[in-house]
């Protein structure tokens, strides 16, 4: 199959240092194989996303000279090329992973989590909450409302909105990959992660539901992304199991990390792509040199 990356920036801040090495990697493994490169817009969250954000990206990608042939300002065979626009693609896959009994509806808000997560340890109260944590080190789902086996399926639901809904993993279930940079990977089902979610109340796709689907769609072949979201393939491989569809290849870049250890994230506003352009870096500077 002729390969068929992407690149999928989210507008909801300025791109950093980590996404421009990032997404040239990207850029050069689709050259390298004489491939086809799609930008999609991953604008889902209507919150946070911003036109301003958008025009942003797109432009500080040409300035590092990444090119693409497919996207929202070239258009494609595939298009709609942002996410906003797929919305009843999103809609299709929910009513198939709900009709097959992928997903129940969760009615825990995030102060609810956050307040299971601070628990102290019921017999000893001053020690540290006893919460599990996934690989990712979120808090693990403790499975508050996971039908008991056997229940019979939610009804009620001809649409998503109003409530939270998970994917119900299969205890044990071993997720296994061969990442192209960091070799064989392997996470087990409520082990590593717990149940996750794919809608919310607000009536917002989830970012594992939405990806698969578009990368599905799209007909991308390697999906190159920070190692940040190898647990999240874990997570999308299950979904792509459920629908019965055959999962990409996976590459997943080091993460750059900013003077104190830590990885970079759109609050650094020194590192952004946008203000080291205004101080007069070039792109090869970016590109090849670390952030200090």
């Amino acid at each position: 199959m002729t390969y068929r990356g992407r690149i999928a920036p989210s507008p909801t801040g300025l791109l950093h240092l980590g996404h421009a090495r990032t997404f040239f990697t990207a850029f050069q493994r689709s050259l390298k194989a004489g491939g086809t490169l799609v930008f999609r817009n991953e604008d889902l969250d209507p919150h946070r996303s911003r036109p301003d954000y958008a025009a942003a990206m797109l432009e500080d990608l040409r300035w590092l000279g990444i090119r693409w042939q497919e996207g929202p300002d070239v258009g494609g065979p595939f298009a709609p090329y942002a996410q906003s626009q797929r919305r009843e693609r999103y809609l299709e896959i929910w009513r198939r992973l709900f009709a097959a009994g992928n997903l129940y509806p969760c009615t825990c808000s995030r102060r609810d989590l956050a307040r299971i997560a601070e628990a102290p340890h019921e017999h000893a109260p001053h020690e540290a909450p006893s919460v599990r944590f996934e690989a990712d080190e979120t808090p693990m789902y403790p499975g508050t409302c996971r039908p008991a086996p056997g229940s019979p399926p939610p009804t009620g639901y001809d649409a998503p909105a109003g409530v939270h809904w998970r994917f119900r993993v299969q205890h044990g279930e071993a997720v296994q990959f061969i990442d192209g940079q960091f070799g064989p990977q392997r996470f087990l089902a409520a082990q590593d992660f717990g149940d996750f979610p794919v809608w919310s109340r607000d009536d917002i796709p989830a970012y594992q539901l939405a990806v698969v689907a578009d990368d599905h769609d799209m007909r991308i072949t390697e999906v190159v992304r920070g190692a940040d979201l190898l647990l999240s393939t874990a997570r999308q491989i299950l979904i792509y199991r459920a629908l019965g569809w055959t999962p990409p290849s996976w590459y997943h870049c080091p993460l750059v990390l900013d003077d104190h250890g830590e990885r970079l994230a759109k609050r650094h506003d020194a590192l952004a792509i946008r203000t080291l352009r205004q101080q007069g870096r070039r792109p090869e500077d970016l590109l090849g040199k670390s952030p200090t």
